[in-house]
């Protein structure tokens, strides 16, 4: 899953204005914003096998130390730690933040195949709805536009930016899903990063900064 992971981002800031929408934006993707660099690093294993699944390339073969679930579970607890001293948090503002850091490995779940271990490399699971592409890119724009929508009845003063913002991140889902497949697992992998910090950075400017008059 991709664009379907702010969905939780989007609810979460919902529940407690107090978190950053671009904390929020982190949280959910901070597996694979370890992935990446575990990737490129060689750490983690990656290959690209066209037609491996039908919307997505990556045979993600051995990613132990970012998407077991012992794995999941421990970055969760440290992204909640963590919220909670650097950002003067409440204990339910770090729940909230360490439950959208678990939340990735829960929608992964449902689209990825059996490529998410239980614990080290064993014991792989996943529903691999990623093999229905037409579900799988509904399923990613409803849950992103039905957060959309819950966090913007709240009142927001950039509502529409908010929304074209949403428009452009599915256009890119789209392109992931029906374009041409990343020149190698690096590529994947380098990409998914810069496009996790532009993601952060433009809900930044779009919800967290303040509107000046």
């Amino acid at each position: 899953m991709f664009v379907g992971h702010y969905s939780v981002a989007f609810a979460t800031r919902k529940a407690d204005a107090s978190i950053r929408l671009w904390v929020l934006f982190l949280a959910v993707q901070w597996l694979d914003v370890i992935w990446a660099p575990l990737v490129l690093l060689g750490i983690e294993k990656a290959r690209i096998v066209p037609g491996f699944t039908a919307t997505n390339p990556l045979d993600l073969y051995y990613m132990p130390y970012t998407h077991s679930l012992v794995a999941a579970i421990f970055w969760s607890a440290a992204g909640a730690g963590v919220y909670r001293v650097v950002g003067s948090a409440t204990t339910i503002a770090s729940l909230l933040v360490g439950l959208a850091v678990f939340s990735h490995w829960v929608l992964d779940f449902i689209v990825h195949v059996p490529d998410l271990p239980l614990y080290d490399n064993t014991a792989k699971v996943g529903l691999g709805l990623w093999n229905a592409p037409i579900l799988a890119f509904g399923l990613e724009a409803a849950l992103l536009f039905g957060a959309i929508i819950v966090f913007l009845r709240a009142g927001h003063a950039r509502r529409f930016a908010i929304m074209a913002f949403g428009v452009v991140m599915l256009g890119i889902q789209g392109y992931v899903f029906f374009g041409p497949p990343p020149a190698s697992s690096a590529a994947a992998a380098g990409t998914a990063l810069g496009a996790y910090g532009v993601f952060a950075f433009a809900i930044w400017f779009l919800a967290d900064r303040p509107i000046t008059r």
